[in-house]
């Protein structure tokens, strides 16, 4: 009986010590974050990197496993650069950035965020490419990149998020052909507005229906 009860007692302990490792990993991800932004506002003072896990902190929340699955920084007058470190934060549902004065790239390692439902970064400065790693995010139904200074063309890939149900890419400098095969045979122009260089693709007409095709013509 005292080695069943060592043995649970040993799993109990391995599991803690497991969920606290993820919850540091997860932590130092976001004070990496908290780094590299400047904060005039103080809207992140609470992130303290000493704590066991990013829980107890402000515009986060977690799961019942103490795993972030929410960031919501919006409209939070925060200018800097974002950090590769996010690619871990494996349980993250929800990325809300938008409305501040962020620079720099989207890191390709976002499209490692498995679980990511809504990736908001608009109204913000963002420069360079959309990631074609965006398109391994197989549960997002929420991408808004509108109002950045994107360049580049629309990766093909992202035709491959078949649970996307809203996308913005609206008023950046993105170039080429708009995809229309995919989960974007769904979206209007509207996503797609203010990007002087990007060009639908011709519509095909349908084919001429033959008059013969119901039958002859009965006369009376």
């Amino acid at each position: 009986m005292d080695r069943v009860i060592s043995a649970w007692l040993t799993l109990l302990l391995g599991f803690l010590q497991l969920a606290k490792l993820s919850a540091n990993v997860e932590g130092d991800a976001l004070n990496a974050l908290k780094s590299n932004l400047a904060d005039p506002n103080n809207v992140l003072q609470s992130w303290d990197p000493t704590l066991v896990n990013p829980c107890m902190w402000l515009h986060v929340t977690c799961n019942s496993e103490n795993s972030v699955t929410r960031v919501d920084l919006g409209n939070a007058n925060l200018s800097g650069t974002l950090v590769t470190q996010l690619g871990v934060l494996s349980n993250l549902q929800y990325l809300e950035l938008y409305s501040n004065n962020i620079t720099g790239t989207i890191p390709d390692e976002l499209g490692n965020l498995n679980n990511l439902v809504s990736l908001d970064l608009y109204l913000n400065n963002l420069n360079g490419g959309i990631p074609d790693k965006l398109g391994n995010l197989a549960k997002l139904r929420f991408l808004r990149l509108n109002n950045n200074t994107l360049t580049g063309t629309i990766p093909v890939t992202l035709t491959n998020i078949g649970s996307l149900q809203v996308l913005d890419l609206s008023n950046n400098n993105l170039t080429g052909d708009i995809p229309v095969n995919g989960s974007f045979s769904l979206f209007t122009p509207i996503s797609f507005a203010n990007n002087p260089r990007l060009k639908a693709l011709p519509v095909t007409p349908p084919p001429p229906v033959s008059p013969n095709l119901f039958g002859p013509k009965l006369t009376f």
